[in-house]
């Protein structure tokens, strides 16, 4: 796991996808979803499958988890679609893969790919396909994806003042590449992807700081659950309304944490808008009156 070195009194880790950058729902949509529907051969039931997994990863209060527990949420939410079953498909989600996922501290192609040839499990073989297909597919259709409006000059100041880190859920090939692209990456000490480890363990680097001198800044519930376990304070970047919370974090956030003043009220009222945009149940189960996933 990286280390920073400190430099400066304050820490700042940062997510990228959906939080930099505007590329969750292009990934997703265009790379992650396609990839699932073709490798688990689901083209019957791909209305159904895009729902699930938008859900999951995009408007949900699972927002920016890992691919791997993603894809076990979707199969979870397809299995109790009435409409799945009645078109005579019946999910299955391997215990090999819930094992591996229970397990493994980096839920990642590498440590995959090891399990794949200790094991010649094809569940696991065919979770890593999906996988390695979704990073082909991320490699030529994400490009040109400009940072949110403001990010850059807040990660431009934050860099005077702040020891800044990338961490993130996405693979660091694909990192390095949307970082340096944009010319971002002369503002952080290192773009930490999954394979440096979880949220948690990266943002463990706050230890070295003093008390309130630690910030987060993401745009899903796992990174404000990483953040309050290590005592880092949390800026939310609300799905949906980017710009405006990077305005919000440009004009108000930056001087709040610098100065002492982003603990309490201001934080809790971030965070009161964050969670009212992210549901824990989606709309067709609401509305359709169905059990709870399993």
């Amino acid at each position: 796991m990286f280390r920073v070195t400190p430099r400066h009194l304050f820490f700042v880790g940062i997510d990228s996808d959906g939080c930099v950058f505007d590329t969750m729902e292009l990934k997703h949509k265009e790379c992650f979803i396609p990839n699932l529907i073709r490798v688990y051969g689901l083209q019957g039931i791909s209305r159904y499958v895009r729902e699930a997994a938008e859900f999951v990863n995009l408007y949900s209060r699972s927002r920016g988890v890992n691919r791997f527990p993603g894809l076990i949420e979707t199969f979870q939410w397809l299995q109790v679609r009435p409409e799945v079953a009645a078109r005579g498909f019946k999910i299955e989600i391997p215990e090999s893969l819930r094992k591996w996922v229970h397990e493994e501290t980096h839920l990642g192609n590498p440590a995959l790919e090891a399990r794949v040839r200790q094991t010649e499990d094809p569940a696991l073989q065919q979770a890593l396909t999906w996988s390695q297909a979704v990073n082909g597919s991320v490699a030529e259709t994400v490009r040109g994806v400009p940072p949110f409006a403001l990010a850059r000059e807040s990660v431009t100041r934050l860099g005077e003042h702040c020891d800044l880190l990338v961490v993130s859920g996405t693979p660091g090939e694909a990192l390095q590449a949307e970082w340096q692209e944009h010319d971002l990456a002369q503002y952080v000490q290192a773009i930490c992807g999954q394979e440096q480890g979880s949220k948690k363990q990266l943002l463990a680097n706050a230890a070295a700081y003093a008390p309130g001198h630690a910030l987060m800044i993401g745009d899903a519930p796992g990174d404000h659950a990483a953040a309050a376990a290590n005592d880092c304070l949390f800026f939310p970047i609300v799905p949906g309304a980017e710009e405006s919370s990077w305005q919000e974090f440009h004009d108000q956030g930056i001087d709040r944490f610098l100065q002492g003043t982003f603990r309490g009220a201001y934080q809790q009222r971030l965070l009161a808008e964050f969670y009212r945009h992210l549901p824990e149940r989606p709309p067709w189960a609401m509305a359709g009156g169905q059990t709870e996933r399993s």
